[in-house]
């Protein structure tokens, strides 16, 4: 769907929220900038990021203490960062990212307009191989266009190592909405550490909560209060 009709109602939350930043890297004497996503829903990201294009890796972290007070229920491994917690999303979880950083403190938010799932997988792996991978993993993605078994795979591909992942599942008015709650229930399983925080339940009870397009929340507002309450709920009890 198109995510830019919901940019200038959230435009306060520019401040607050780190989107990826655009990376320019010289190649054979000229400029290649690389753009996060098309304005469509149904615009398809490159699935091959080559280096030289590559968008620079920002999140935007709560303040914490020493640790993260969510617990993990398995050992993690290799590339997580066990007792951190990294949430990587689309314009949706940036309606509830001030929540969701009260709710986990110490958590590593990284969220963009228009954001894919092959995108999201990128972030990840390259968060995973810098070393800063949280051991549990929140992904809020499939709001922008249809995902498959093989996506969710191929996700699962790289965080088969993490101590807990959440999906949450998308409530949209398009229809892939239904398939794509499909797909990640399945996932979910097939694989042990893998659990679903239900919004598209909690969501279509409260249909109060949404803006025009019946998919955006307001900011900060009781619907975000309450999928942030949700997320990190299902997160709490693995």
């Amino acid at each position: 769907m198109d995510e830019d009709a919901t940019v200038q109602k959230r435009g306060r939350s520019k401040g607050k929220v780190t989107a990826l930043a655009l990376a320019i890297a010289a190649v054979v004497g000229g400029a290649a900038a690389f753009a996060v996503l098309g304005t469509s829903a149904t615009s398809t990201p490159p699935h091959d990021f080559a280096a030289t294009n590559r968008p620079e890796i920002t999140t935007h972290s709560a303040p914490t203490a020493s640790t993260t007070a969510t617990p993990t229920t398995r050992p993690a491994g290799p590339g997580f960062d066990a007792g951190k917690v990294t949430a990587v999303g689309d314009s949706v979880m940036l309606d509830y990212q001030d929540p969701l950083q009260a709710s986990i403190p110490g958590i590593d938010v990284n969220a963009a307009v228009s954001r894919q799932w092959a995108e999201g997988e990128w972030i990840l792996q390259v968060l995973k191989d810098e070393g800063q991978l949280g051991a549990d993993v929140i992904v809020g993605l499939g709001t922008n266009g249809p995902i498959t078994d093989t996506d969710f795979d191929n996700m699962m591909a790289i965080l088969g190592g993490a101590s807990l992942v959440v999906f949450v599942n998308v409530h949209v008015d398009r229809p892939w909405q239904d398939p794509n709650n499909v797909v990640l229930a399945n996932g979910a399983a097939r694989y042990p550490n893998v659990v679903i925080a239900d919004w598209a339940t909690l969501a279509a009870a409260n249909p109060q909560w949404f803006g025009p397009d019946g998919t955006h929340l307001a900011i900060d507002g009781p619907g975000a209060d309450a999928l942030a309450s949700l997320i990190a709920s299902t997160l709490a009890k693995g």
